[in-house]
Protein backbone atom coordinates (compact mmCIF):
# COMPACT_ATOMS: atom_id res chain seq x y z
CA UNK A 1 0.00 0.00 0.00
CA UNK A 2 1.50 3.64 -0.60
CA UNK A 3 2.20 5.87 1.85
CA UNK A 4 1.71 9.67 1.92
CA UNK A 5 4.32 11.60 2.25
CA UNK A 6 2.73 15.11 2.83
CA UNK A 7 3.75 15.35 6.52
CA UNK A 8 3.34 18.43 8.31
CA UNK A 9 6.60 19.25 10.14
CA UNK A 10 6.09 21.02 13.83
CA UNK A 11 5.96 24.98 13.30
CA UNK A 12 9.00 25.11 15.94
CA UNK A 13 11.05 23.36 13.05
CA UNK A 14 10.35 25.36 10.23
CA UNK A 15 12.83 28.39 10.51
CA UNK A 16 15.72 25.51 11.11
CA UNK A 17 17.36 23.68 8.72
CA UNK A 18 15.68 20.59 8.55
CA UNK A 19 17.46 17.42 10.92
CA UNK A 20 18.58 14.33 9.13
CA UNK A 21 15.10 12.03 9.05
CA UNK A 22 14.69 8.46 8.00
CA UNK A 23 14.30 7.68 4.09
CA UNK A 24 11.08 7.12 3.10
CA UNK A 25 12.08 4.60 0.41
CA UNK A 26 9.91 2.95 -2.27
CA UNK A 27 12.63 0.86 -3.52
CA UNK A 28 15.78 -0.73 -3.27
CA UNK A 29 18.51 -3.11 -4.56
CA UNK A 30 15.91 -6.36 -6.03
CA UNK A 31 17.13 -9.16 -3.17
CA UNK A 32 17.72 -12.23 -4.22
CA UNK A 33 14.60 -14.41 -5.96
CA UNK A 34 13.72 -17.72 -5.81
CA UNK A 35 13.44 -18.75 -9.94
CA UNK A 36 9.53 -18.98 -9.88
CA UNK A 37 9.53 -15.38 -8.13
CA UNK A 38 12.14 -13.82 -10.64
CA UNK A 39 10.52 -14.44 -13.43
CA UNK A 40 7.24 -13.10 -12.11
CA UNK A 41 8.91 -10.06 -11.28
CA UNK A 42 10.32 -10.12 -14.93
CA UNK A 43 7.20 -10.21 -16.42
CA UNK A 44 5.62 -7.70 -14.73
CA UNK A 45 8.51 -5.16 -15.27
CA UNK A 46 7.95 -6.50 -18.91
CA UNK A 47 4.56 -5.07 -18.88
CA UNK A 48 5.20 -1.92 -17.07
CA UNK A 49 8.34 -0.99 -19.58
CA UNK A 50 6.39 -1.91 -22.43
CA UNK A 51 3.53 0.25 -22.63
CA UNK A 52 3.80 2.98 -25.01
CA UNK A 53 2.55 6.46 -24.47
CA UNK A 54 -0.81 6.24 -25.47
CA UNK A 55 -1.53 2.57 -24.21
CA UNK A 56 -4.71 2.04 -21.46
CA UNK A 57 -3.22 1.59 -18.19
CA UNK A 58 -4.43 -1.09 -16.43
CA UNK A 59 -3.14 -1.94 -13.38
CA UNK A 60 -3.90 -5.52 -11.84
CA UNK A 61 -2.29 -7.90 -9.09
CA UNK A 62 1.53 -8.08 -9.25
CA UNK A 63 1.68 -5.39 -11.86
CA UNK A 64 0.22 -2.69 -10.00
CA UNK A 65 3.66 -3.67 -7.89
CA UNK A 66 6.11 -3.57 -10.79
CA UNK A 67 9.36 -1.35 -11.30
CA UNK A 68 11.38 -0.87 -13.59
CA UNK A 69 15.02 -2.54 -13.97
CA UNK A 70 17.42 -1.33 -11.25
CA UNK A 71 20.33 1.23 -13.25
CA UNK A 72 23.10 2.66 -12.34
CA UNK A 73 22.44 6.30 -12.40
CA UNK A 74 25.07 8.28 -14.86
CA UNK A 75 28.01 9.91 -13.61
CA UNK A 76 26.09 12.80 -12.30
CA UNK A 77 23.98 11.57 -9.90
CA UNK A 78 20.71 11.62 -12.44
CA UNK A 79 18.53 8.75 -12.32
CA UNK A 80 18.21 6.55 -15.51
CA UNK A 81 14.59 6.02 -17.17
CA UNK A 82 12.42 4.74 -19.49
CA UNK A 83 9.41 6.93 -21.08
CA UNK A 84 6.11 4.62 -19.94
CA UNK A 85 8.03 3.47 -16.35
CA UNK A 86 6.97 3.87 -13.31
CA UNK A 87 8.23 6.26 -10.18
CA UNK A 88 6.90 4.13 -7.56
CA UNK A 89 3.04 2.16 -8.52
CA UNK A 90 1.46 5.35 -8.51
CA UNK A 91 3.20 7.96 -11.06
CA UNK A 92 4.19 7.11 -14.77
CA UNK A 93 6.62 8.97 -17.04
CA UNK A 94 5.05 10.13 -19.05
CA UNK A 95 7.92 12.98 -20.71
CA UNK A 96 10.58 14.66 -19.76
CA UNK A 97 10.11 18.31 -18.82
CA UNK A 98 13.46 19.74 -18.59
CA UNK A 99 16.15 19.74 -16.80
CA UNK A 100 19.19 21.20 -14.15
CA UNK A 101 22.00 21.49 -12.02
CA UNK A 102 19.28 20.37 -8.98
CA UNK A 103 18.04 17.21 -11.57
CA UNK A 104 15.64 16.42 -13.68
CA UNK A 105 11.56 17.23 -13.48
CA UNK A 106 9.12 14.74 -16.03
CA UNK A 107 5.60 14.81 -16.66
CA UNK A 108 3.69 12.02 -14.75
CA UNK A 109 0.58 10.79 -14.20
CA UNK A 110 -0.80 10.29 -10.95
CA UNK A 111 -2.66 6.98 -11.13
CA UNK A 112 -4.41 7.61 -7.58
CA UNK A 113 -5.83 11.42 -8.77
CA UNK A 114 -5.81 10.85 -12.66
CA UNK A 115 -4.26 13.58 -13.28
CA UNK A 116 -0.75 14.97 -15.21
CA UNK A 117 1.71 16.39 -12.48
CA UNK A 118 5.28 17.61 -12.90
CA UNK A 119 7.86 15.24 -10.61
CA UNK A 120 11.25 16.95 -9.68
CA UNK A 121 13.49 14.10 -9.42
CA UNK A 122 16.96 15.34 -7.48
CA UNK A 123 20.33 13.98 -8.39
CA UNK A 124 21.70 11.25 -5.84
CA UNK A 125 24.54 13.56 -4.40
CA UNK A 126 24.28 14.17 -0.54
CA UNK A 127 24.40 18.25 -1.42
CA UNK A 128 21.19 18.34 -3.54
CA UNK A 129 19.31 15.76 -1.10
CA UNK A 130 19.60 17.99 1.26
CA UNK A 131 18.54 21.26 -0.41
CA UNK A 132 15.56 18.91 -1.86
CA UNK A 133 14.12 18.62 1.68
CA UNK A 134 14.86 22.10 2.89
CA UNK A 135 12.87 22.93 -0.69
CA UNK A 136 10.17 20.58 0.95
CA UNK A 137 9.73 22.36 4.27
CA UNK A 138 9.85 25.70 2.65
CA UNK A 139 6.61 24.68 0.27
CA UNK A 140 5.18 23.21 3.22
CA UNK A 141 5.12 26.48 5.06
CA UNK A 142 4.05 28.17 2.00
CA UNK A 143 1.00 25.62 1.06
CA UNK A 144 -0.09 26.38 4.84
CA UNK A 145 -0.13 29.96 3.96
CA UNK A 146 -1.19 30.07 0.55
CA UNK A 147 -4.44 28.12 0.62
CA UNK A 148 -5.89 29.77 -2.52
CA UNK A 149 -2.78 28.68 -4.22
CA UNK A 150 -2.43 31.55 -6.61
CA UNK A 151 0.96 32.16 -5.38
CA UNK A 152 3.09 29.43 -5.65
CA UNK A 153 3.34 26.21 -7.20
CA UNK A 154 1.75 23.45 -4.97
CA UNK A 155 3.27 20.39 -3.87
CA UNK A 156 1.36 17.12 -3.88
CA UNK A 157 3.66 14.68 -2.41
CA UNK A 158 6.79 13.53 -2.19
CA UNK A 159 8.75 10.42 -1.54
CA UNK A 160 12.48 9.07 -2.10
CA UNK A 161 12.76 6.32 -4.92
CA UNK A 162 15.79 4.52 -5.51
CA UNK A 163 17.91 7.51 -3.26
CA UNK A 164 16.44 10.21 -5.64
CA UNK A 165 13.97 12.61 -3.79
CA UNK A 166 10.91 13.05 -5.92
CA UNK A 167 8.78 16.08 -5.15
CA UNK A 168 5.30 16.31 -6.99
CA UNK A 169 3.83 19.59 -8.02
CA UNK A 170 0.76 20.39 -9.93
CA UNK A 171 1.85 20.15 -13.65
CA UNK A 172 1.75 24.17 -14.81
CA UNK A 173 2.37 26.17 -18.16
CA UNK A 174 6.01 27.32 -19.68
CA UNK A 175 7.97 29.61 -18.35
CA UNK A 176 8.33 33.32 -18.65
CA UNK A 177 11.80 32.33 -20.34
CA UNK A 178 10.38 29.74 -22.42
CA UNK A 179 7.55 31.40 -24.00
CA UNK A 180 9.63 34.35 -24.88
CA UNK A 181 12.66 31.83 -26.42
CA UNK A 182 9.70 30.34 -28.83
CA UNK A 183 8.45 33.98 -29.44
CA UNK A 184 11.80 34.71 -30.86
CA UNK A 185 12.16 36.84 -27.54
CA UNK A 186 9.97 39.36 -28.96
CA UNK A 187 8.86 41.73 -25.94
CA UNK A 188 5.04 41.63 -23.85
CA UNK A 189 3.00 44.51 -24.46
CA UNK A 190 3.24 46.69 -21.26
CA UNK A 191 -0.11 46.32 -20.30
CA UNK A 192 0.63 42.29 -19.78
CA UNK A 193 3.99 43.36 -18.10
CA UNK A 194 2.36 45.37 -15.94
CA UNK A 195 -0.25 42.56 -15.04
CA UNK A 196 2.96 39.78 -14.61
CA UNK A 197 4.64 42.27 -12.23
CA UNK A 198 2.12 42.83 -9.72
CA UNK A 199 0.99 39.57 -9.41
CA UNK A 200 5.09 39.32 -9.17
CA UNK A 201 5.55 41.40 -6.47
CA UNK A 202 2.66 40.16 -4.88
CA UNK A 203 4.33 36.67 -4.66
CA UNK A 204 7.26 38.09 -3.67
CA UNK A 205 5.74 40.32 -0.59
CA UNK A 206 4.15 36.94 0.48
CA UNK A 207 7.24 35.50 0.77
CA UNK A 208 8.99 38.26 2.43
CA UNK A 209 6.20 38.59 4.82
CA UNK A 210 6.89 34.97 6.10
CA UNK A 211 10.54 35.97 6.47
CA UNK A 212 11.25 34.08 3.53
CA UNK A 213 13.99 35.17 0.76
CA UNK A 214 13.68 33.29 -2.64
CA UNK A 215 17.20 34.35 -3.66
CA UNK A 216 16.82 33.11 -7.23
CA UNK A 217 14.23 35.08 -8.84
CA UNK A 218 14.31 34.94 -13.15
CA UNK A 219 11.82 34.28 -15.73
CA UNK A 220 12.82 30.76 -15.98
CA UNK A 221 11.37 30.46 -12.27
CA UNK A 222 8.16 32.24 -13.01
CA UNK A 223 5.39 29.54 -14.89
CA UNK A 224 2.57 30.70 -16.46
CA UNK A 225 -0.68 28.49 -15.26
CA UNK A 226 -2.07 27.68 -18.55
CA UNK A 227 -0.16 26.70 -22.09
CA UNK A 228 -2.98 28.38 -24.31
CA UNK A 229 -2.33 31.38 -26.37
CA UNK A 230 -3.29 33.30 -29.19
CA UNK A 231 -1.61 34.75 -31.90
CA UNK A 232 -1.78 38.65 -32.83
CA UNK A 233 -0.34 40.93 -35.36
CA UNK A 234 3.19 42.27 -34.60
CA UNK A 235 3.42 45.65 -36.53
CA UNK A 236 6.94 45.82 -34.98
CA UNK A 237 7.83 43.26 -37.18
CA UNK A 238 7.18 44.65 -40.85
CA UNK A 239 7.90 42.24 -43.47
CA UNK A 240 7.01 42.95 -47.36
CA UNK A 241 6.58 39.58 -48.05
CA UNK A 242 3.46 38.66 -45.52
CA UNK A 243 0.15 39.86 -46.89
CA UNK A 244 -0.93 41.99 -44.46
CA UNK A 245 2.28 43.85 -43.83
CA UNK A 246 3.00 42.18 -40.13
CA UNK A 247 4.39 39.16 -38.78
CA UNK A 248 2.54 37.38 -35.97
CA UNK A 249 3.43 36.71 -32.30
CA UNK A 250 1.83 34.72 -29.50
CA UNK A 251 0.42 36.39 -26.28
CA UNK A 252 -0.59 33.93 -23.45
CA UNK A 253 -4.51 33.48 -23.61
CA UNK A 254 -4.14 33.88 -19.43
CA UNK A 255 -1.48 36.07 -17.73
CA UNK A 256 -1.77 34.00 -14.59
CA UNK A 257 1.68 33.00 -13.25
CA UNK A 258 3.42 30.90 -10.28
CA UNK A 259 6.53 31.26 -8.54
CA UNK A 260 8.59 27.62 -8.38
CA UNK A 261 11.95 26.72 -7.82
CA UNK A 262 12.55 27.14 -3.40
CA UNK A 263 15.49 25.63 -3.59
CA UNK A 264 17.59 28.12 -2.80
CA UNK A 265 14.94 29.81 -0.62
CA UNK A 266 16.50 31.30 2.63
CA UNK A 267 14.92 32.04 6.06
CA UNK A 268 15.32 35.71 7.17
CA UNK A 269 17.49 34.82 10.19
CA UNK A 270 20.33 32.45 7.86
CA UNK A 271 24.22 33.86 6.79
CA UNK A 272 23.52 35.52 4.32
CA UNK A 273 27.13 36.01 3.32
CA UNK A 274 27.82 33.15 0.41
CA UNK A 275 26.58 33.70 -3.27
CA UNK A 276 23.22 33.68 -3.81
CA UNK A 277 20.68 34.59 -7.67
CA UNK A 278 21.38 33.61 -11.07
CA UNK A 279 24.47 36.11 -12.78
CA UNK A 280 22.00 37.94 -14.83
CA UNK A 281 19.74 38.77 -11.58
CA UNK A 282 21.79 39.38 -9.02
CA UNK A 283 22.28 42.53 -6.51
CA UNK A 284 25.20 44.72 -5.91
CA UNK A 285 25.67 43.73 -2.60
CA UNK A 286 25.84 40.13 -3.66
CA UNK A 287 28.85 40.66 -6.02
CA UNK A 288 30.83 43.40 -3.66
CA UNK A 289 30.57 40.89 -0.74
CA UNK A 290 28.28 43.04 1.57
CA UNK A 291 25.78 40.58 2.80
CA UNK A 292 22.46 40.42 1.32
CA UNK A 293 18.55 40.24 2.58
CA UNK A 294 15.05 40.86 1.37
CA UNK A 295 16.27 43.45 -1.02
CA UNK A 296 17.65 41.20 -3.23
CA UNK A 297 14.87 39.62 -4.69
CA UNK A 298 13.57 43.01 -5.59
CA UNK A 299 16.53 43.75 -8.05
CA UNK A 300 15.78 40.65 -9.78
CA UNK A 301 12.42 41.64 -9.66
CA UNK A 302 13.62 45.03 -11.68
CA UNK A 303 15.41 43.31 -13.66
CA UNK A 304 12.72 40.47 -14.84
CA UNK A 305 10.65 43.86 -15.54
CA UNK A 306 13.02 45.33 -18.06
CA UNK A 307 13.49 41.23 -19.74
CA UNK A 308 9.74 41.39 -20.24
CA UNK A 309 9.37 44.64 -22.01
CA UNK A 310 12.25 44.51 -24.19
CA UNK A 311 12.74 40.90 -24.68
CA UNK A 312 16.57 40.22 -23.87
CA UNK A 313 18.04 40.17 -20.44
CA UNK A 314 19.56 43.29 -18.97
CA UNK A 315 22.67 42.32 -17.75
CA UNK A 316 24.15 39.52 -20.34
CA UNK A 317 27.40 39.24 -18.89
CA UNK A 318 29.42 35.80 -17.41
CA UNK A 319 31.73 37.99 -14.85
CA UNK A 320 31.94 39.92 -11.85
CA UNK A 321 33.35 43.58 -13.55
CA UNK A 322 31.79 43.26 -16.50
CA UNK A 323 28.37 42.86 -14.73
CA UNK A 324 29.42 46.09 -12.79
CA UNK A 325 30.66 47.98 -15.79
CA UNK A 326 27.21 47.34 -17.19
CA UNK A 327 25.33 48.72 -14.07
CA UNK A 328 26.88 51.81 -14.42
CA UNK A 329 26.25 52.65 -17.76
CA UNK A 330 22.66 51.43 -17.61
CA UNK A 331 22.41 53.16 -14.02
CA UNK A 332 25.89 55.37 -13.00
CA UNK A 333 28.15 55.30 -10.57
CA UNK A 334 28.49 52.82 -7.54
CA UNK A 335 27.91 54.55 -4.30
CA UNK A 336 30.93 55.05 -3.04
CA UNK A 337 30.54 54.01 0.72
CA UNK A 338 29.38 50.52 -1.05
CA UNK A 339 32.85 50.22 -3.02
CA UNK A 340 34.65 51.01 0.65
CA UNK A 341 32.88 48.31 2.14
CA UNK A 342 33.48 45.53 -0.50
CA UNK A 343 35.09 42.30 0.86
CA UNK A 344 38.43 41.18 -0.31
CA UNK A 345 37.46 39.53 -2.93
CA UNK A 346 35.47 42.42 -4.49
CA UNK A 347 38.42 44.63 -3.97
CA UNK A 348 40.18 43.94 -7.12
CA UNK A 349 37.39 45.20 -9.07
CA UNK A 350 38.30 48.83 -8.24
CA UNK A 351 41.35 51.47 -8.53
CA UNK A 352 42.81 53.18 -5.44
CA UNK A 353 40.67 56.15 -5.98
CA UNK A 354 37.24 54.14 -5.59
CA UNK A 355 36.91 53.87 -9.41
CA UNK A 356 36.21 50.70 -11.00
CA UNK A 357 38.88 49.25 -12.97
CA UNK A 358 37.03 50.02 -16.43
CA UNK A 359 38.05 49.47 -19.34
CA UNK A 360 41.55 48.89 -18.33
CA UNK A 361 40.27 45.79 -16.42
CA UNK A 362 38.23 44.52 -19.62
CA UNK A 363 39.23 40.79 -20.50
CA UNK A 364 38.61 41.23 -24.47
CA UNK A 365 37.34 43.82 -26.81
CA UNK A 366 33.81 41.80 -26.98
CA UNK A 367 33.82 42.72 -23.28
CA UNK A 368 34.25 46.40 -23.83
CA UNK A 369 31.56 46.36 -27.01
CA UNK A 370 28.96 44.39 -25.12
CA UNK A 371 29.09 47.40 -22.35
CA UNK A 372 29.33 50.20 -24.83
CA UNK A 373 26.54 49.12 -26.61
CA UNK A 374 23.88 49.77 -23.57
CA UNK A 375 22.04 52.43 -23.18
CA UNK A 376 20.70 54.33 -19.72
CA UNK A 377 17.27 53.01 -18.29
CA UNK A 378 15.35 55.83 -19.32
CA UNK A 379 16.20 54.97 -22.84
CA UNK A 380 16.31 51.39 -23.02
CA UNK A 381 12.51 51.29 -21.59
CA UNK A 382 11.51 54.32 -24.07
CA UNK A 383 12.62 52.00 -27.04
CA UNK A 384 10.43 49.79 -26.30
CA UNK A 385 7.34 51.21 -23.96
CA UNK A 386 4.80 53.27 -26.03
CA UNK A 387 2.75 54.46 -23.26
CA UNK A 388 3.57 54.33 -18.84
CA UNK A 389 6.74 54.55 -19.99
CA UNK A 390 7.42 57.24 -17.01
CA UNK A 391 5.42 55.32 -14.51
CA UNK A 392 7.82 52.36 -15.68
CA UNK A 393 10.81 54.49 -15.46
CA UNK A 394 10.50 55.54 -12.04
CA UNK A 395 9.59 52.06 -10.88
CA UNK A 396 12.93 50.67 -12.03
CA UNK A 397 14.85 53.20 -10.61
CA UNK A 398 13.35 51.85 -6.96
CA UNK A 399 13.68 48.90 -7.66
CA UNK A 400 17.55 49.35 -9.18
CA UNK A 401 18.62 51.54 -6.41
CA UNK A 402 22.43 50.33 -5.60
CA UNK A 403 22.23 50.56 -1.45
CA UNK A 404 19.78 47.79 -0.77
CA UNK A 405 18.26 49.78 2.58
CA UNK A 406 17.19 52.92 -0.29
CA UNK A 407 15.44 49.91 -2.76
CA UNK A 408 11.95 49.68 -2.70
CA UNK A 409 9.79 46.71 -0.91
CA UNK A 410 7.86 44.88 -2.34
CA UNK A 411 4.65 46.40 -0.81
CA UNK A 412 5.83 49.34 -1.25
CA UNK A 413 6.29 48.99 -5.18
CA UNK A 414 3.06 47.61 -5.85
CA UNK A 415 1.53 50.65 -4.39
CA UNK A 416 3.53 52.56 -7.38
CA UNK A 417 1.50 54.61 -9.85
CA UNK A 418 2.50 51.72 -12.33
CA UNK A 419 0.27 49.81 -11.07
CA UNK A 420 -2.39 51.87 -8.92
CA UNK A 421 -2.56 54.89 -11.91
CA UNK A 422 -3.71 51.50 -14.33
CA UNK A 423 -6.46 50.77 -11.28
CA UNK A 424 -8.10 54.62 -11.01
CA UNK A 425 -8.77 54.27 -15.10
CA UNK A 426 -10.19 51.38 -14.50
Amino acid sequence: METQCMTEFPQSNMDKRPRKRARLTWDVPPPFLPVKAAAQACYAQEFVSGMVANAPIYYKGAVRLASPPWRADDKDGHYVFALGENLTPRYRILSKMGEGTFGQVLECWDIDRKESVAVKVIRSTNKYREAAMIEIDVLQRLARHDLGGSRCVQIRNWFDYRNHICIVFEKLGPSLYDFLRKNSYRAFPIDLVRELGRQLLESVAFMHDLRLIHTDLKPENILLVSSECVKVPDYKCLSRSSKDGAYYKNLPKSSSIKLIDFGSTTFEHQDHSYVVSTRHYRAPEVILGLGWNYPCDLWSVGCILVELCSGEALFQTHENLEHLAMMERVLGPLPKHMVHRADRRAEKYFKRGMRLDWPDGATSRESMRAVWKLPRLQNLVMQHVDHSAGDLIDLLQGLLRYDPDDRLKAREALRHPFFTRDCRRQ
